[in-house]
């Protein structure tokens, strides 16, 4: 009984202490709204990975909770370089004279100002003689604005798109990091504050569609909103183009391209209202087909867009455009999509505008109902099928004068980004687009049509240009032919080319595409001597204009979830689960060897079987056989005891010896 009470005071006093300490310590704030611990609940040795890229240096858990890909920094440094020049051209449209732009690397001789008038020029001039408190303000990076850009990113995850912006753009007024996920947001606090940016950058937790709904008032909207969501930006499109300010600038991410490149028609329609083709050039009108969605959406509220750059790199697509406001403006929106029809057999492709404008003796602008359908039921190259596609935007999808600022500032200060090699490559091969010919064919899709050999690159370009067409490279794939030449004409070219490198006609099936096409003879004869206009100058000066692989499997990176693993954990296992998991199993030898002597050898029956025991099926008379696989007849054959030698009962031929 002593020992017992000794027991119960020690308990009582180890409780005593434990409150004690507990009523010290400072209170713990409280939970999140969604039941998520915060930063002092969760346990201290919890494993962090640092990165840093550009100015910034990030931390964020080495399990997969917040989601991070290294391989989008091209992306990021693209974002960066188009809003430095987006934030040029809004500090000039507020009246600002002769601002400046201050950004990392560039010297004060090498500054860049927004474009100015003659008459403002001579005062720029005459500014350079004042004293230096009465010289025009500079906007300089990580300093705050009074009258530059808002930002949003609606999805920050660990805040280093945000954080770069912050250390990387100059004339922000602030940046909202915002994000669903409480350790995403208490992961950015931190960040924020091991970059000294929290006077600029805002984190904040919220579902970015209600947070771009409450901005929808002009003095509330943001200038600047950069979407980068896992997968489909499609939920967040209405809410987008009604927060961004009249001229501002709306970045997208799509990166769900299984959807967009064809692979899924219907899913692309529900997501995007158009419906997406399997084509060679399938990554340009996915870029197209997005454009399409976020000018529908900003219709709806008597606002239009305005492509500045539109990119197709690695596993994504990533579109800038301006959005403003104007009624006669949304007016003339369908005569810029187009429908698609494109053969099923030799790709030919023909665009059908939905709408039509035509100008007046007045100068007025009358819209009208579109006139088509450019084809006829068949192909007239190839007898097959058309499909249907789209609608997409079929106006240019870059601005070639923004394009070029971009591509003129990232060649000044090559060290600005990491992968400034990239920037300017894909930038340069996208100002040698043709920027008013939508969609584009490719070297091994027109000479797999005919089964020839592929020409070089440059013999097409020059056949091309000798017949009076103009052609061009683009950036969404190496081997394309972007051309104004209808496909008549390029199918004749392609005839001239196999009469050169000739295919074995016999070898070809009448119905075939490649039997049509070179039945008929060329009306045009092509010259393949080459040219020097024929090799684009991006191609001569060896620029890096496509991606090679940067790291091992890379790609798409898993969903970030609470309390997830980390990415790169048990991914062997995950690929050999998910391997072929629509397929069925290969049967084992054993259980197959052992079903197919189920089944009774029918040569065996007819004497002709030489396999002996080595035949799979059975010689056994009696071998069980599902009544389902052999017929009643057969069965009752087959059961019927016949002895060597014997003749059967209706004096047919003597039956086979009993093994």
């Amino acid at each position: 009984m002593r020992e017992a009470c000794t027991v119960t005071r020690w308990i009582l006093l180890c409780r005593a202490q434990f409150m004690e300490r507990k009523a010290q310590e400072p209170p713990s704030p409280p939970a999140m709204e969604n039941g998520t611990r915060s930063c002092e609940e969760r346990p201290p040795a919890d494993p962090v990975a640092t990165v840093t890229e550009g100015a910034a240096k990030i931390v964020f858990p080495s399990a997969n909770e917040v989601f991070y890909n290294p391989v989008q920094e091209f992306n990021r440094d693209l974002t960066c370089a188009v809003i430095t020049e987006f934030a040029r051209i809004h500090l000039g449209a507020k009246g600002i004279q002769m601002t400046a732009v201050k950004v990392p690397g560039e010297k004060d001789s090498e500054k860049i100002a927004v474009d100015l008038s003659d008459q403002e020029e001579e005062t720029a001039e005459k500014n350079e003689n004042l004293a230096p408190g009465d010289r025009p303000r500079t906007a300089a990076v990580g300093e705050i604005c009074e009258e530059g850009l808002r930002v949003l990113e609606g999805l920050a995850a660990s805040g280093l798109r945000s954080i770069r912006f912050a250390l990387e753009v100059p004339g922000l007024q602030s940046v909202v990091a915002n994000d669903a996920s409480a350790r995403a947001v208490e992961l950015m606090h931190r960040n924020v504050e091991l970059n000294g940016v929290a006077h600029l950058v805002q984190p904040n937790q919220a579902d970015a569609r209600m947070l771009m709904y409450q901005h929808q008032k002009a003095p509330e909207r943001f200038d600047v909103i950069d979407l980068d969501p896992y997968g489909s930006p499609a939920p967040f499109l209405d809410a987008a183009v009604q927060a961004v300010s009249d001229g501002g600038l709306l970045c997208v991410t799509c990166t769900d391209m299984a959807v967009l490149a064809g692979n899924s028609g219907e899913t692309c329609y529900s997501k995007y209202g158009a419906m997406a083709l399997k084509s060679r050039a399938c990554h340009e009108m996915a870029l197209r087909i997005v454009l399409h969605s976020l000018d529908l959406h900003a219709n709806c509220y008597q606002r239009y867009i305005v492509p500045l750059l539109s990119i197709s790199a690695d596993f994504y697509v990533r579109v800038f455009v301006r959005v403003f406001t104007g009624q006669a403006k949304v007016k003339s929106s369908a005569s810029k999509q187009a429908l698609v029809f494109q053969c099923v057999g030799c790709g030919a492709f023909y665009l059908q505008r939905l709408g039509k404008a035509s100008g007046d003796p007045g100068g007025r602008i009358k819209f009208s109902a579109a006139c088509g359908p450019p084809v006829t039921p068949e192909c007239e190259h190839c007898g097959q099928r058309h499909q249907l596609g789209g609608p997409m935007w079929a106006e240019p999808i870059h601005d070639l004068d923004f394009v070029g600022r971009v591509l003129d500032a990232v060649t000044a200060n090559p060290g600005r980004f990491h992968t400034s090699t990239r920037i300017q490559g894909v930038l340069s091969v996208v100002t040698e687009e043709l920027p008013d010919v939508p969609l584009y064919y490719t070297l091994d899709q027109l000479s797999s049509t005919i089964h020839c050999n592929t020409p070089r690159l440059l013999q097409l370009r020059s056949a091309l240009l000798h017949a009076g067409f103009r052609v061009s490279l683009s950036h969404a794939c190496k081997n394309a032919v972007k051309t104004d030449a209808p496909p008549e004409a390029l199918w004749d070219i392609m005839r001239c080319w196999e009469k050169e490198c000739p295919v074995k006609r016999e070898r070809l099936s009448e119905s075939s595409p490649a039997f049509r096409i070179l039945a008929v003879e060329p009306r045009l004869k092509a010259n393949f001597n080459i040219r020097e206009d024929a090799n684009p100058s991006s191609r001569q000066r060896g620029l890096k204009r496509f991606q090679a692989n940067p790291e091992a499997n890379w790609g798409p990176r898993p969903r970030a979830r609470p309390g997830g693993k980390a990415a790169s954990e048990d991914l062997a296992g995950r690929r050999r689960l998910l391997q072929n998991k629509r397929k069925e199993p290969a049967e084992d030898p054993a259980q197959r060897a052992a079903r197919l002597k189920t089944f009774p050898c029918k040569r065996f029956k007819e004497g002709t079987c030489q396999l002996g025991d080595q035949c799979c099926y059975s010689h056994s008379p009696a071998a069980p056989v599902a009544s389902g696989d052999i017929p009643i007849e057969d069965c009752l054959e087959t059961t019927t005891k016949i002895s060597p030698g014997s003749k059967a009962a209706d004096g047919g031929i003597p039956g086979p010896g009993v093994d």
